[in-house]
């Protein structure tokens, strides 16, 4: 069966040759993707192009001044939580992470306009939190290093387009990440799972709720979704429940912020420690310093469970807010 491609297909082919840089590259043979007509005539070709997608996106690239080799998916973590947003085309991820943080991914109105990850923090009272604008995730091409990143990550944030059936989009996804054996938590893992899954917390952003009247449109997704994960209707465009999307991240996390602070002297509250809930002050004190755990003595407390001052032993169980004056 011929493939009868459009003459445009083979402009955009000649831009691939010519291209010089791998984001050109990816840019041409995103666009011949396309605009190539899918019928069985062109199955080969457009496999054969995701492939060379691929292969160009995975090249690795030097870091300046070492001898090591890194994809752009080698992303150092970096504030009281790691995000992955992730998502299909054109729901919002780089506006997201472009609103919210001091990073600048490619912001358009047309599909695939990211192509590598960007990671930016978005700061929250008094922390920071790591989100990771990601290529899109759809049937037509997804980059494989990007499974290894989301296996990495703490939270995934799930962004999905109100205006363009959500519950497609999040079944879609949930489809991609079960094919690389990362499930979201309370999600049933299959039986016959030969290898290890990931089983990673999540938050799902419904983005594009930029009018009262698509409340509506948000309520009704949850109630055909059937959702048991945290859900929030958002918008990038008018900036709509964009600091409670940042709470519920803090909740999710799963963390405390406690403080230390020298005797006579006040707690610097601009800067605490970030712990997982549960930790205790020995957790506290190996934090401070690798050699306070085995000095540690006792510590005098101040919090909502305790009266200012009390003494408290290494195994006390710390609480949001604790400031924790350590004794060696």
């Amino acid at each position: 069966m011929p493939a009868n491609l459009p003459p445009h297909y083979f402009e955009a082919e000649k831009r691939y040759r010519d291209a010089q840089s791998p984001e050109d590259k990816v840019a041409a043979l995103e666009e011949m993707l396309t605009i190539m007509p899918k019928h069985k005539g062109t199955d080969k070709l457009r496999a054969d192009i995701r492939r060379r997608i691929s292969k160009v996106k995975s090249q690795p690239k030097q870091k300046k001044g070492t001898s090591r080799w890194e994809s752009d998916y080698s992303i150092d973590k970096g504030g009281a939580a790691q995000l992955a947003v992730i998502g299909p085309p054109n729901v919002g991820k780089s506006a997201l992470v472009a609103t919210l943080t001091n990073a600048s991914p490619e912001v358009a109105d047309f599909p695939h306009s990211s192509w590598k990850p960007t990671p930016g923090m978005a700061p929250y009272e008094n922390i920071q939190f790591q989100l990771i604008d990601t290529p899109p995730m759809s049937e037509e091409f997804i980059d494989p290093l990007m499974a290894d990143l989301i296996r990495r990550t703490d939270i995934l944030l799930v962004m999905l387009d109100l205006q363009a059936d959500p519950i497609q989009q999040y079944e879609d996804t949930l489809s991609i990440l079960g094919e690389w054996r990362v499930f979201l938590v309370g999600m049933p893992v299959p039986e016959d799972l030969k290898k290890v899954p990931f089983i990673k917390k999540a938050l799902i952003a419904a983005n594009k709720m930029d009018e009262v009247e698509n409340e509506e449109d948000f309520q009704v997704f949850l109630e055909l979704s059937g959702l048991k994960l945290p859900c929030l209707g958002i918008s990038t465009k008018t900036k709509r429940n964009l600091k409670e999307l940042l709470l519920q991240i803090y909740d999710i996390a799963g963390i405390i912020r406690v403080y230390s602070k020298a005797p006579g002297k006040e707690p610097d509250m601009h800067s605490p420690f970030v712990l997982p809930k549960g930790s205790t002050l020995e957790t506290l004190a190996a934090k401070i310093h690798k050699d306070f755990t085995s000095k540690l003595k006792y510590a005098r407390m101040w919090g909502k469970d305790v009266f200012d001052g009390q003494m408290v032993q290494r195994d006390y169980v710390l609480q949001e807010g604790d400031t924790a004056e350590i004794h060696l």
